[in-house]
């Protein structure tokens, strides 16, 4: 297996992990949950100075379905919901990601970018041959990426340009970037991109499909499966479960994370609401 060090892969810690959380146990605290949502696929936490807001993507209908049913809806960081339908039109939106006050929806087939601050729909991007756009990450210099679940591919958004990034992503969903790589949930595994696309696996054997992925700051991550599943993932590859409500029938889509907090916010997809939790080590 390649290393990390040998891709050139660093990590911040933050003051709350001043310790490796591999020999610490994580737990969760249920701090709010709230309802209406119309069907909540994902959080996006969004900090614009001191004003800190809850996007939340809602498909309102089938996920594939062309309708102009979705929608974005704005929540406070305790749970209250701002503006139920923040910014209409949409058809199936699921991951969102943020850079230099635009906000970035992955929509079907099509990359969507709304103004934050006037909530208006600036441009729709139609990528070529997308079947199911899933989610969206950016890195600092404002490169766009979007999964696309059904064709196995990460398409790049770069200088008003569309190209496929990645080809042969078995079920690309979740995408996170951390500096100059790039982490990608595909199907069971967890891999690791670096700039020159060679691909480090760092952990497999989820019991679901991966959907959501957030990194805690120390190099460990959160990653959700839809069917209702979330675990922490260990840099060395060891994983534990932090929450299996799949009997219940309590989807947990594709999770926001607060560093600042150590908040976890999932969106509960078929039960319309989203779900807050604090996270600690002890």
């Amino acid at each position: 297996m390649i290393g990390l060090k040998a891709l050139g892969f660093t990590f911040i810690w933050t003051s709350l992990f001043v310790v490796s959380l591999a020999n610490a146990q994580t737990t969760l605290e249920k701090l709010w949950l709230t309802e209406g949502f119309s069907v909540p696929e994902s959080v996006l936490v969004y900090r614009n100075g001191k004003v800190n807001t809850l996007f939340v993507s809602q498909v309102n209908g089938d996920p594939s379905a062309i309708d102009g049913n979705g929608s974005i809806a704005k929540l406070k960081p305790d749970g209250e919901i701002d503006e139920l339908n923040w910014v209409t039109g949409l058809n199936g939106p699921k991951g969102m990601s943020a850079y230099e006050g635009k906000l970035y929806v992955a929509d079907i087939n099509e990359l969507v970018i709304i103004n934050i601050k006037s909530g208006e729909i600036e441009k729709k991007i139609a990528i070529p041959g997308a079947q199911f756009l899933n989610d969206v990450t950016i890195d600092s210099k404002g490169t766009v990426y979007i999964s696309d679940t059904k064709t196995n591919k990460v398409h790049r958004y770069e200088k008003d340009v569309i190209d496929d990034y990645l080809v042969k992503v078995e079920s690309a969903n979740g995408l996170k970037v951390i500096g100059s790589n790039l982490v990608v949930g595909a199907g069971t595994h967890l891999f690791l991109v670096d700039k020159s696309k060679n691909r480090l696996q760092i952990a497999a054997g989820f019991a679901q499909a991966i959907d959501g992925i957030e990194s805690v700051g120390n190099g460990d991550f959160l990653v959700s499966c839809w069917q209702g599943l979330i675990y922490y993932v260990h840099l060395n590859g060891k994983m534990d479960l932090l929450i299996d409500s799949q009997k219940e029938g309590i989807n947990t889509a594709d999770i926001g994370f607060d560093a600042q907090t150590q908040t976890m916010y999932v969106p509960n997809f078929s039960k319309n609401s989203v779900t807050a939790y604090k996270i600690s080590a002890n």
